[in-house]
C-alpha cells in the first residue's frame, strides 16, 4: 500500500485528539471537564433549526444544488457583507458557500498557492492553517510576535522573501482573543500593499468581542472589496452552528469561479439542508447571538483571575475577543518539575480531570490553550483542579 509523503507527515487535529481523549474518559465513567475544543456549548437556535427541517419536509434538501452554494444564500451572504462591512461592490458573484470555515480556508489555498508560495502565518497560529499550507504546495512562515500577540509590518518584512504571496490574519484570534484595531490594520495593510502581498483574513470571532471592545476587519478599510483581499467566515461560533458545517468565502469574482470549480471536484455542493439553516441564520432572528455574546462575556470576566490566580500561569494580556486563554505557563513547568507543554497537558487531563491543548500545536512553546466555551460552573470547578494540582507543588 502506497501513502504520500504529504499525507505521512498528517497528524490528527490537536483539538480534535485532546477532545477524543476526553470524551473516550468521560465514556469511561471519569468526571473530565474538557476545555480543549472551541465550540460553543449552546444549542443551534430553534428559528435556525426550524428553517433547516421546513426545507427537509419541503424536499429542497433532496438534490444536489450549485457547487458554490444555493442562490438565496450566496446573496444573503453578500448582503450580510455590504451591511456588516460597509462595503459598496459585494453581491452572490463574490460568495461561495463551503462546508465549514475550515473547507473554505482549504479551498482557498488550492485555488491561490503554487508549489513552493510561501504563506505568513503569525505566531500563535490556529493549528489547521500551517497543514492546509502543505496541503497546497505552500509553505507556511511562521512569523514570531511579541507578547501582545500582534504582528507588525516589521515582523512580517523580517520573513518576506521573493517567495511570499499571502500573509493570513486572524482577529478576533484563536488561540489568544486579541483583536487588532484599525490603526494596526492600516499599518498591515500598507505592507501588503507596497509588497503585492495577499491577505487571507479569517474573520470566524467577529461577533464575538468582549467589554466594549469593537471588531474591524482589514477587508473594512476601503468601501470596495479589494481583490486582494479574501474573507472567511461562517456560521460555527456566531450561530453554534459547527455541526452543521457552514462556511464561505468573499473574494473577488474571478477567484470565486475557481474555488467554486475547485468545490465542484472536492464536495460537489454543501449540504442542502445546512444551506438553509444558514440562510436563516443569517437573514432571521439575531436575539440568540447577543445571548450567547453575554454568556461568554461574563465567562470570561470570571475565568481570567481565576486563571492568573494558579501558581505558574500568567496571562497579561486579557482577551477581548473568541472564546480561549492563551497563559503562559513557564514558571509552571519550573515548579512542577515537567519538562514540556504538552506533558503538563496530560497530566492536567489524567490527574486534575481537566482537558486543555498544548501550546506547541499553534506554534509557541510554553503556553496552553484552554477554551471557555462551557458552562459557569464547569470552569470555576476546572480551574479550582488545576490550581489543586499545581498547588501541590508549591514549597
Amino acid at each position: 500500500m502506497k501513502i504520500s509523503q504529504r499525507a505521512q507527515q498528517l497528524q490528527p487535529s490537536a483539538t480534535m485528539k485532546v477532545s477524543a481523549q476526553a470524551k473516550q474518559m468521560i465514556a469511561d465513567g471519569i468526571d473530565v471537564i474538557n476545555l480543549g475544543i472551541g465550540e460553543p456549548d449552546f444549542e443551534t437556535p430553534k428559528n435556525i433549526e426550524t428553517a433547516a427541517i421546513n426545507a427537509i419536509q419541503a424536499g429542497k434538501a433532496s438534490f444536489y444544488t450549485p457547487a458554490a452554494g444555493i442562490p438565496r444564500l450566496r446573496t444573503a451572504v453578500a448582503t450580510r457583507t455590504t451591511k456588516d462591512y460597509g462595503l459598496k461592490d459585494v453581491t452572490a458573484q463574490n460568495v461561495a458557500i463551503t462546508t465549514g470555515a475550515k473547507m473554505a480556508l482549504y479551498s482557498t489555498c488550492q485555488a491561490i498557492l503554487d508549489a513552493g508560495d510561501e504563506v505568513l502565518l503569525p505566531e500563535p497560529y490556529w493549528v489547521s492553517y500551517s497543514e492546509q499550507i502543505k496541503l497546497a504546495g505552500g509553505v507556511p512562515i511562521a512569523v514570531p510576535v511579541d507578547d501582545s500577540f500582534k504582528v507588525t509590518p516589521a515582523d512580517l518584512e523580517a520573513k518576506l522573501t521573493d517567495k511570499t504571496v499571502v500573509f493570513v490574519l486572524n482577529s478576533p484570534a484563536n488561540p489568544t482573543g486579541v483583536i487588532y484595531d484599525q490603526t494596526e490594520l492600516a499599518a498591515l495593510n500598507d505592507w501588503t500593499k507596497q509588497h503585492d502581498v495577499m491577505v487571507v483574513t479569517d474573520d470566524i470571532y467577529g461577533q464575538l468581542v468582549y467589554n466594549g471592545a469593537s471588531f474591524t476587519s482589514i477587508a473594512q478599510l476601503t468601501d470596495h472589496l479589494d481583490p486582494r483581499i479574501i474573507i472567511i467566515s461562517g456560521g460555527s461560533k456566531t450561530y453554534s452552528m459547527t455541526g452543521w458545517r457552514m462556511g464561505y468565502v468573499v473574494a473577488d469574482n474571478r477567484l470565486i469561479s475557481k474555488i467554486s470549480a475547485f468545490l465542484s471536484h472536492a464536495t460537489g455542493n454543501p449540504t442542502a439542508a445546512s444551506q438553509y439553516a444558514l440562510l436563516e441564520a443569517l437573514t432571521g432572528d439575531q436575539s440568540q447571538v447577543e445571548v450567547m455574546r453575554k454568556a461568554f462575556e461574563e465567562r470570561l470576566n470570571t475565568i481570567y483571575p481565576l486563571l492568573n490566580d494558579i501558581p505558574g500561569f500568567e496571562l497579561k494580556v486579557k482577551p477581548q475577543g473568541a472564546f480561549y486563554l492563551f497563559p503562559d505557563v513557564s514558571e509552571a513547568l519550573k515548579l512542577t518539575g515537567i519538562a514540556t507543554t504538552g506533558e503538563l497537558a496530560s497530566r492536567l487531563l489524567t490527574e486534575a480531570h481537566v482537558a486543555i491543548v498544548d501550546g506547541n500545536a499553534f506554534g509557541v512553546r510554553n503556553h496552553v490553550r484552554i477554551s471557555y466555551a462551557t458552562d459557569l460552573d464547569s470552569l470555576k470547578k476546572a480551574m479550582a483542579r488545576i490550581k489543586a494540582f499545581m498547588v501541590q507543588f508549591k514549597d
